[in-house]
């Protein structure tokens, strides 16, 4: 009917922008960052190679790499007002993400650019997580690449190449993803003219939810309660028959297997090779092959196939990381896809303003509220 309204909950189907940052096809399955297959940039860039690639449009030359690393590496001190906060946030026990809300906060202090935001983060959960153990945070190192010295920067120790690349894997394949909730709200906030720290920080507060970012750490706690393969099939059963979520499995957009999920699962089984215990990768692959059947069988109109939640999950508990730590390692990532769309929405320059349909009542009258 002409002039019928449509409204899409939750803004389903509708196309807001043009983007050359990322694209995702939920049917096919395919992910594609700047022009390149997920695997194959993942697997191949540094994380400072993916971020330049956004922000610029192409890889850096070898000379405009070099200075980008050297100017990213200026900017992981933190600012004299941070660590105090900081130190507060540990004591009262806020959540990592919270914390990390709070750090970004105080970029403002010494910058408003990009480079120091990216800088900045890995320093911030670093010294949380160290300060939330009870542990003084350590010093970032200049001479150390992005990814090598978050970890180094969490235990002491100068990474081997073998956690760098499982790293930087895992940063690289979750940089960015189409226009999912937290690069919306980063979108939104800087199509009013506002600052790059406060769309982060915006966007941070988006990914915190459970229904985005947030959720990683319960489809390990999964394979952990299953325990030995012959259990799952008697746990997972049950847990569907109770009517419970199987987490790591299913996806708003894809319809097929998540990429991504083939890329960590690359990088969690290289991990666990080269530490000499596959005993836990090869539980998980248990796990997903018997929830995957179940799934078919319980659901079979849902098409639930595996996220990039599982082997998310995997991966970072390989490289050592306490579930604590999981969402904030994935803004940490997603922060220079998030700057890429800042920089793309300011290119715009178009105020994101949708309309909504009005359903409340009408014609009340002030004095019959008596």
């Amino acid at each position: 009917m002409t002039g019928e309204k449509i409204v899409s909950k939750g803004l389903e189907g509708v196309v807001a922008a043009s983007t050359r940052l990322s694209h995702v096809d939920g049917e096919a399955g395919e992910l594609v960052i700047a022009g390149f297959p997920v695997g194959e940039l993942a697997a191949n860039a540094t994380f400072e190679e993916t971020t330049w690639l956004l922000w610029h449009g192409e890889l850096p030359t070898p000379g405009e790499l070099k200075g980008f690393r050297a100017e990213l590496a200026e900017h992981r001190e933190l600012p004299a007002a941070t660590l105090p906060l900081l130190r507060e946030c540990a004591r009262a026990k806020v959540d990592s993400m919270d914390a990390l809300r709070i750090g970004l906060g105080t970029v403002s202090l010494v910058s408003s650019e990009a480079i120091a935001i990216v800088g900045l983060a890995p320093t911030i959960v670093a010294a949380y997580a160290r300060l939330a153990a009870g542990e003084d945070p350590i010093e970032p190192r200049a001479d150390l690449g992005h990814a090598a010295n978050y970890l180094y920067m969490l235990t002491g120790e100068v990474p081997n190449p073998e956690r760098v690349r499982g790293l930087e894997t895992y940063l690289n394949t979750v940089v960015d993803h189409g226009f999912n909730a937290s690069t919306f709200t980063c979108r939104v906030i800087i199509s009013t003219g506002s600052d790059l720290v406060s769309a982060v920080v915006g966007a941070v507060g988006a990914l915190k939810g459970p229904l985005h970012g947030g959720a990683p750490g319960p489809a390990l706690q999964t394979v952990f309660e299953i325990g030995d393969a012959s259990r799952a099939e008697e746990v997972l059963r049950g847990k569907l028959e109770k009517g419970e979520r199987l987490m790591g499995f299913g996806h708003r957009v894809y319809k097929v297997r998540d990429p991504r999920a083939d890329v960590l699962a690359r990088a969690a089984e290289q991990l666990y090779q080269r530490s000499g215990d596959m005993k836990l990768y090869s539980l998980a692959r248990s796990v997903e092959q018997t929830a995957i059947r179940l799934l078919a069988e319980y659901k079979p109109d849902r098409r639930l196939q595996t996220n990039v939640e599982f082997y998310t999950a995997l991966l970072l508990h390989g490289l050592g990381f306490d579930v604590p730590l999981f969402t904030p390692t994935f803004a940490i990532a997603r922060i220079s896809g998030w700057i890429a769309h800042a920089f793309e929405q300011r290119a715009e320059n178009r105020l994101i303003r949708p309309k909504s349909e009005y359903i409340g009542p009408r014609d009340r009258r002030w004095g019959s509220r008596l």
